[in-house]
């Protein structure tokens, strides 16, 4: 008899538990969460130009950005929090302690040195822009393209840093189906050796594997190192991957993005040297910049043209009729950010007023981001905004 009664008094707590639980999670599904940004702190530097941010450090509070006056001339500049430029230099020209051209974005080491990978090697300068050191690329190439943008550089992991594979095949073909099998997507970085190593290859899954073409750069990745692992997505697939950060790299998880709206190349049966099929790049979705901050993911993305204005693009116009039709698209897609959950549920998905979504970058746990300029109005400054998380139950 006693079995028994411990037998139904199990049921019925199961049970409850059970009801209680379906209960939490209809409560869940009736009243999501709303997670919006916050500016909470801001940074306004005086200088008249069209500066580029590279990093920011805020245990030294220190702002680094470069002013580009063309293509082979650079300079190279350090502020405070305060917005005071206090060092400014160029390593560019025929100098013995010039990086060249650079392959990724400067990146600030402490409160008194940043690093820089060029196309000569690894140098290490000082804040008054002194070469402490410089360490030799083992296999260098000539980049297949270099992201030179704010949080788009490498990124710490260890003692070494990741960064995109910059390689391209060597008889320059893509039209070789193989190619998405052999290829990594990221290279791990040793700046004490110079030396690089390949890491990250397409999963199975990827729509990369499909059998299908895609245009050059339809894959260029963007990631996140979070603790031991790494979250990538790649070019205008809408998924993170999210891999082991050591040897040897497994896959970890998949987590499918459902954005509103949004149009991608989905490949071609055929490949082509078609202008118009490299043009694709400018018109389809793309997954532009990913950050994971406070338990949620935080993607910026270009949601690419719908098909009628993806054909309109490629038809013939004259030259203001071309420009006015890249201005009604710039105004009709912007870019934008959603706000994911760790299960892949879009808590928000918005224009982020006044900031560039690309350019979020993460450091010590603080999300800055870049405002975005009014291109009608030129100023002699540029601001830099520290975003929060605000978390509401509707």
């Amino acid at each position: 008899m006693k079995k028994y009664f411990i037998f139904f008094i199990t049921i019925a707590i199961c049970s409850c538990y059970s009801k209680s639980k379906e209960s939490v999670e209809k409560q869940i599904q009736e009243k999501p969460l709303k997670v919006s940004f916050d500016k909470i702190d801001s940074i306004k530097v005086d200088f008249l130009g069209n500066p580029n941010v590279h990093d920011i450090h805020p245990e030294s509070r220190t702002v680094l950005f470069v002013h580009n006056y063309s293509m082979f001339s650079e300079d190279i500049h350090l502020a405070d929090f305060e917005g005071l430029v206090f060092s400014s230099f160029s390593k560019t020209g025929d100098y013995p302690d010039t990086y060249s051209s650079l392959l990724s974005t400067l990146r600030i080491v402490d409160g008194y040195s940043f690093l820089a990978t060029g196309y000569n090697g690894f140098m290490t300068y000082n804040f008054d822009g002194r070469l402490i050191s410089q360490v030799k690329h083992i296999d260098f190439q000539v980049p297949n393209y270099s992201p030179l943008l704010m949080g788009h550089g490498m990124e710490k992991m260890g003692d070494k840093y990741v960064y995109i594979n910059q390689d391209s095949p060597k008889d320059n073909d893509y039209s070789n189906k193989s190619r998405y099998d052999e290829m990594y997507l990221l290279d791990l970085l040793d700046p004490a050796t110079g030396e690089r190593e390949g890491i990250i290859k397409f999963p199975e899954s990827s729509i990369f594997k499909s059998g299908k073409y895609f245009y050059r750069n339809a894959w260029d990745p963007v990631f996140h190192i979070e603790n031991k692992k790494i979250h990538v997505a790649f070019g205008l697939e809408p998924v993170i991957y999210t891999f082991k950060a050591s040897p040897p790299y497994e896959l970890e998880s998949t987590l499918p993005i459902d954005l509103k709206d949004y149009n991608y190349f989905k490949g071609a049966d055929e490949y082509s040297e078609d202008v118009s099929f490299f043009g694709l790049r400018f018109t389809s979705g793309m997954i532009l910049n990913i950050k994971k901050f406070q338990d949620f993911f935080l993607v910026a993305y270009f949601p690419g043209y719908d098909q009628l204005d993806t054909q309109t693009n490629f038809e013939n116009k004259s030259q203001d009729e071309a420009k006015d039709f890249r201005e009604r698209m710039q105004k009709k897609y912007p870019s934008r950010i959603a706000i994911v959950d760790s299960s892949g549920n879009i808590l928000n998905d918005f224009v982020p007023q006044g900031l560039e979504p690309s350019s979020m970058l993460l450091r010590d746990e603080q999300l800055w981001m870049m405002e975005k300029p009014d291109e009608e109005v030129e100023r002699d400054y540029f601001r830099l905004f520290r975003v929060g998380l605000k978390v509401d139950s509707n």
